[in-house]
């Protein structure tokens, strides 16, 4: 079983890219100029190689090739975008790795693309790149390719050595167990691990909550600590937990509404099953029914959206009241995009620098609704 953590130690010590592995600060699947950017190295990484993995190592700065980490990212059918715009598209995940000196909610992205053995081609155009457009990895970067393409094998051997250096043992399993009980030590949080076949430990841990004969978790976090891969982080949002032999299932809740009218929605349930082979397999259902609420409230809200808005940009102060209002602006928005008042996503989009300028923690709001969003989308 490789331990991912390993793995992208082994790729970093590569510190120059190359056909098989690529870096990156971030990417941005939120405008077709990041898709876009996106597809083409996917495209580009799968063929150059058709026999063996190809990686995508996100939150590591380009020229120091220092781990900085990025946010969390909810994988959100990622597999969707790739099938919608690619030809012969692979196999890919995305995955978030936690190292030990990052910040609550920080990780390193590993997008892992598994070999397909055909051309990969964009199917229809998107951003800059039209329709029919074939790329390939030369050196570090992913060119286009018009003629004389041809699907070589020249890493297996490479790849398959750097994947035997990042294979788990005891030692790091315990580590890593004692390392996750330890940063969830306290009254607040009910942190535990859980053997599944005798051979996958998961860890997990939240804030308990009672409610209508149920207990809900915030602050959630779970790792599978065999492969080093957080599975699940939120600080903003309700969490039911159930599991028994062969399965573990999380069910997650967003709060929305207008004003004080808030309640909470189920959103996704998320299934980790363990087979007896060694293998699991993560599965999803989406729940998410939007709540519809009356036009009327729904155009209030977006006046008063268009208020704020209007001052953040003049750089006007905000009231005590207005500074509350901030943390449903984006939620507010979505509703009303969901309701079909259609010109809110534009406004939605409007609002994000300006929130990413006014704090983190508004900022958060926004990136939730995004992630919601997107999970609606590829559904």
């Amino acid at each position: 079983m490789i331990n991912k953590r390993l793995l992208i130690k082994a790729l970093l010590a590569h510190n120059d890219e190359n056909s098989f592995y690529d870096k990156k600060l971030q990417i941005d699947l939120g405008h077709k100029e990041g898709k876009g950017k996106f597809l083409k190295h996917v495209c580009a990484l799968c063929n150059s190689n058709p026999k063996n993995n190809s990686f995508i190592v996100v939150g590591v700065s380009d020229q120091q090739n220092k781990i900085i980490g990025v946010d969390f990212f909810d994988d959100s059918k990622l597999q969707n975008l790739v099938n919608a715009y690619l030809d012969n598209p692979p196999r890919v995940i995305y995955e978030n790795i936690p190292f030990p000196h990052l910040p609550d909610g920080k990780v390193v992205g590993l997008v892992t693309i598994y070999p397909n053995d055909q051309l990969t081609a964009i199917r229809k155009n998107i951003w800059k790149y039209y329709g029919g457009s074939v790329f390939i990895r030369e050196g570090s970067i992913s060119q286009p390719k018009d003629f004389g393409i041809t699907i070589e094998d020249n890493n297996s051997g490479l790849v398959e050595t750097i994947e035997h250096q990042a294979q788990n043992n005891i030692q790091l399993t315990l580590d890593g167990v004692v390392d996750f009980l330890n940063r969830h030590e306290g009254d607040r949080f009910q942190a535990q691990y859980l053997v599944f076949k005798e051979t996958f430990i998961l860890c997990w841990a939240g804030i308990e909550k009672k409610g209508k004969n149920k207990t809900y978790y915030s602050r959630v976090d779970i790792e599978l600590i065999n492969e080093q891969v957080k599975l699940f982080y939120s600080n903003l949002d309700e969490v039911e937990i159930t599991w028994n032999a062969n399965a573990f299932t999380i069910t997650e809740y967003v709060q929305l509404g207008i004003q004080d009218r808030l309640r909470f929605f189920p959103l996704e349930e998320v299934t980790i099953e363990f087979r007896e082979n060694g293998t699991y397999q993560l599965r999803s259902r989406l729940l998410f029914e939007p709540p519809q609420l009356d036009q009327k409230s729904l155009l209030d809200r977006f006046n008063v959206n268009k208020v704020l808005l209007d001052k953040l940009e003049k750089k006007i102060s905000l009231t005590l009241e207005e500074e509350e209002d901030l943390y449903q602006l984006a939620s507010g928005y979505m509703l009303c995009y969901l309701n079909l008042i259609h010109e809110a996503k534009e406004h939605l989009q409007r609002a994000r620098p300006l929130l990413k300028n006014h704090s983190e923690s508004v900022y958060e709001t926004y990136k939730e609704t995004q992630r919601i969003l997107r999970k609606i989308k590829y559904n």
